[in-house]
Formats: structure tokens, sequence, C-alpha cells
């Protein structure tokens, strides 16, 4: 069986669009429904019903996806098997955002170098879907990331609450002058709303990413203003290029681990031990951030965004 009708076939079933499918693949439509249309014939049935609302899955297609993932997972276990290298036993392949990689996933590396000195490590970067995905294919065994979408085969746990703060590369900035260079970071519908409701006159900066703590380069070479994870940006603030706005709300926004189900127990067990203890020193930093904030807070209380404080 061709691995890649298995993998169109699943993000067709995932996303219930041909169309979207082909995004995710970034392949052609016309490519996706070639795939999908010789599975159907080495199958000898239809895989999914289409109409104009998108591609739903026949009984025999929702028969086939177990099949399909386990033939992925087989497939996947297979090919990493056999790249390990000499000298190293187990595998493990971990996949994380952007932001989530520095003072947290590189930290987590070190301490399973030294804690399981036989494991191979191979890690991914990417946005929320393009790790699922690899997560559902058995291409990674876990992720760390910010919107988890939980599918069969997978399980999530929370690990922390990432603040987001309003950061500025320009020296004494105030909330009445980050206007002037504020640039909107898309953290996701939960943040949009609450940016709304608490900071109305910057919901419309002319200045929009959907890049994440990506953004921290972008502000730090220009004068510009944005909100940003406190984990991440500590280091840009120990060092002078990036200042706490005073009297800025933050933004809780929770960060999780999520693993493949079929994970050899005492891998997971170890790695999961050697998670914790990292995420004990992320959490320092950046309550170190939040204290600091604090300081310069009026009243001493660092208001959430978008909560309304009791009369």
């Amino acid at each position: 069986m061709d691995i890649t009708l298995l993998k169109t076939f699943l993000e067709v079933a995932a996303t219930g669009s041909f169309v979207n499918a082909a995004d995710r693949l970034y392949v052609t439509q016309s490519a996706v429904s070639l795939r999908i249309g010789r599975l159907e014939d080495t199958l000898g049935k239809p895989m999914f019903t289409r109409s104009r609302a998108g591609a739903e899955l026949t009984s025999a297609g929702r028969e086939f996806e177990r099949y399909a993932l386990s033939m992925i997972r087989v497939w996947e276990e297979a090919r990493q098997q056999v790249a390990i290298p000499e000298g190293f036993t187990r595998s493990l392949t971990i996949g994380a955002q952007y932001s989530l990689w520095p003072r947290l996933g590189f930290r987590w590396l070190d301490r399973l170098q030294v804690a399981i000195p036989d494991l191979n490590i191979r890690a991914e970067l990417g946005m929320p879907d393009r790790l699922t995905r690899f997560l559902i294919e058995g291409v990674m065994q876990v992720g760390l990331l910010y919107m988890p979408q939980l599918r069969p085969g997978l399980e999530a746990k929370r690990l922390m609450d990432e603040d987001l703060v309003l950061v500025s590369s320009v020296a004494g900035a105030t909330m009445d002058s980050v206007a002037e260079n504020y640039v909107f970071v898309d953290w996701g519908p939960e943040f949009v709303g609450a940016h709304a409701l608490a900071l109305p006159d910057l919901t419309n900066p002319g200045m929009s990413f959907v890049l994440g703590a990506m953004v921290a380069e972008y502000v730090i070479n220009r004068r510009a203003s944005a909100y940003l994870p406190a984990r991440y940006v500590k280091k840009y603030i120990d060092s002078g290029q990036m200042h706490l706005v005073p009297d800025a709300p933050r933004f809780p926004y929770p960060v999780w681990a999520v693993w493949r189900e079929d994970l050899d127990p005492d891998l997971r067990r170890l790695a999961e031990a050697e998670l914790t203890a990292t995420v004990v020193v992320a959490d320092d930093d950046s309550s170190a951030v939040i204290d600091q904030l604090r300081d310069i807070t009026d009243g001493d209380t660092v208001d959430i965004l978008g909560e309304v404080a009791d009369e």
C-alpha cells in the first residue's frame, strides 16, 4: 500500500474537505482527488461521499480509517527504528511550536540526553496543524503545543500557563504611547476576544501577525510593541532589548504536551519526568517577568486581559 495514499486519506478524513487536505499537504486539489481515486480503486469501494459541503467518510471509509492509522504507525516505527544511529537503542521524535523550543523544549532535550543516554532524539518544528498530523501519523511521539487538537490515539496533558505580556523595544513606553507602534499578534480566538474587550484602541493597528513568538525578532529591530510569551522574552528584557509596558494586563495561555498513547510506557515515564522538571524552571522564568511587571504597575496587581474586575 502506498503510504502517500494513506496519508492523503487521513487528511481528507480529518478535515472533511479535499480543498483543506490539499492546503495541509501542500499539493493541488486535483492531486488529492487522484490519490483518493487510486485508493478507492485499490480497495474496490468508495471511501468518501462527496458534496458541495465537503467529503464525508462512508461506512467503508470509517472501517478503513483505523487500519490506515495502524499501517502509518507501523511504517513510521519501522522507518525510525532502521534510522537509529549505532550506539543508541531507543528513539523519540519531539515536535513543538516555535516559541516553545527556547527555554522549554531545548532544556528538555538537555535533560533527556543526560537521563537517557541511549535515546536518539529528533526535533520537529511547526504550526499546530502540521504537528498534529505528524502525531497522528506516528512521525512524532510527543508535541508541545498551545492549542492541541485531540484525535483518537492522542492524549493531551496541560503543562503550564504561559503568560503573554506587552513588551516594547522603546524604553519608557506606556499604555498611552504603544498605539503608535503596536503590532497585533494573533494568539487564537480567546486572546483575540479578550484583546478586543480590554484594548479596543489597539484592535486595528495596521500590522498583524500569525507568527507567534517569531514576532520578537521583528520588534527588537524596530520601534515596535507586541504581546509575547513572558518566558520567551525574558532574555530580551534582561539584555535591555525589550521593556515591559507598565500597567499592561497579562494573558494566561496554556501550554500542553500531546502524547501518542502507544508510546512505550517506560520511555514515556522517563521522558515525562524530565519534562516536568523542565517546566519548573520555565515557570520560574515566567514568574520572574510577571514579578517585574507587578513592580512597575500601579497597585501591585497585574490584571488579566479581558477579565472584568469585580465591582
